[in-house]
């Protein structure tokens, strides 16, 4: 033991002799590296208490503001803080202690990060607060919780919400208008699924649906636009949080033509052998027990991010229920068809690869919409395609192909329909 403490003492004086001499980067604190471009990193996190009171601990690069939160129903604390570059351990956060069930971490927008943490039952936030850099040691973000009662909880919720709704509401960017744009070509979306804090689902492996699905929608953005023929955006280019409602309203504001939401789905272990792409149109009844089961597990991704859909502003929250219309559910059941037409050429599909649920996502009533399940990250050969570079070259062209398809449909049909007047 004593050689150990003496070995661990000389660390800081050999990382300094290496820093003069040119061979590391000196660190700003022990554990939290500086980043050139100046954005805060936290390199670790950690969790100490009981069922009576826990403390949350992030170390950070530099001092940052930190405003948290209590959220219900599930119940959660909500840590906004300015955006941070996350380098903590693998596997860090799947596990907690005390009334820390387990925490989730990412960015939400550009220049904001969320934690959130998943309680064991109902806390009140304590403390809340960030601790200089101070004797070798990091900053740190600290979230002190101690254990309440449901009422005292719920009525700590209601007390906060009012000023916390106010506060959101005047700082809250205005609504992307259309674009002015004399371009008539059409606008597609892209939608990779999940991102930031909400990773979706993971392989047995470690491979994340957010970075899968993100990877396959850039080469596809990049290949759409290469034809000259259409203008693509996409809801998130990094590993960023979106909300549903958010990704709704980017194809709304900017009139799009088409809207592709794609994802990587997993399956409990008894369904292990499924395998295939499927595209699902929007339905208020899902077409089977797995369609109602996935588009459950989508629309709660917003609870992840600590947002709360049933006190979003009437608009959005027409968004969310306003049922397509019927001339936009005629429109992606169309492509949907091409598209599964085009991508038997190119991937295995599900036995059953045409379905219809209740997603959140495909609720535009004037965008046509589909969401694309490239495959199952649980089972081992359709995960194994979906990280072959290969198998995306085709299923990408494939793409591609229905969206031609779908457009040259849709332009001869306005032709001859205005031919016909």
């Amino acid at each position: 033991m004593t050689a150990l403490v003496k070995a661990s003492s000389l660390a800081p004086l050999l990382r300094a002799l290496l820093a003069a001499a040119g061979m590391v980067a000196a660190p700003c604190a022990a554990g939290a590296t500086e980043r050139a471009d100046g954005v805060p990193v936290a390199s670790d996190a950690r969790i100490a208490g009981d069922e009576g009171r826990t403390r949350f601990v992030v170390d950070l690069s530099q001092r940052v503001d930190v405003t948290a939160f209590t959220l219900a129903d599930p119940d959660r604390v909500v840590v906004d803080l300015p955006q941070l570059v996350f380098q903590l351990p693998p596997k860090i956060g799947e596990a907690g202690r005390g009334l820390i069930k387990a925490f989730r971490f990412g960015l939400v927008m550009q220049g904001a990060s969320r934690i959130v943490l998943d309680l064991t039952g109902p806390v009140r936030i304590d403390k809340a607060f960030v601790l200089d850099s101070a004797d070798s040691q990091p900053a740190r973000l600290v979230v002190d919780l101690v254990a309440t009662d449901r009422d005292s909880f719920l009525r700590n919720i209601a007390l906060a919400d009012g000023p916390r709704r106010r506060e959101g509401a005047a700082a809250r960017p205005e609504r992307e208008q259309p674009a002015k744009n004399d371009d008539p070509r059409p606008l597609i979306v892209l939608d990779p699924g999940h991102g930031g804090l909400d990773s979706g689902t993971s392989a047995p492996s470690g491979e994340k649906e957010k970075n899968i699905v993100l990877e396959f929608a850039q080469q596809l953005r990049d290949k759409l636009e290469k034809t000259g023929k259409y203008r693509v955006r996409m809801t998130r280019d990094d590993d960023r949080f979106v909300p549903l409602a958010d990704r709704v309203q980017l194809g709304r504001s900017q009139q799009a033509a088409l809207f592709i939401s794609i994802h990587a789905d997993a399956l409990p272990n008894h369904d292990a052998d499924a395998r295939g792409a499927t595209v699902y149109t929007l339905s208020d009844t899902a077409s089977d027990a797995e369609a109602e089961r996935l588009a459950d597990d989508e629309n709660r991704a917003d609870a992840i991010g600590g947002v709360n859909l049933t006190n979003q502003s009437d608009d959005v929250a027409d968004i969310l229920i306003d049922l397509a219309q019927r001339e936009t559910k005629t429109f992606s059941m169309h492509f949907a068809r091409s598209l599964v037409g085009d991508l038997k050429a190119a991937t295995r599909l599900h036995k059953h690869p045409l379905k219809s649920a209740g997603f959140r996502v495909l609720k535009a009533p004037d965008v046509p919409s589909v969401l694309l399940e490239l495959g199952y990250v649980s089972n081992g050969e359709d995960l194994k395609m979906l990280m072959s570079p290969a198998w995306r070259g085709k299923a990408t062209d494939s793409i591609v192909e229905a969206v031609n398809t779908y457009f040259a449909t849709r332009i001869a049909g306005a032709g001859s329909a205005s031919g016909s007047n």
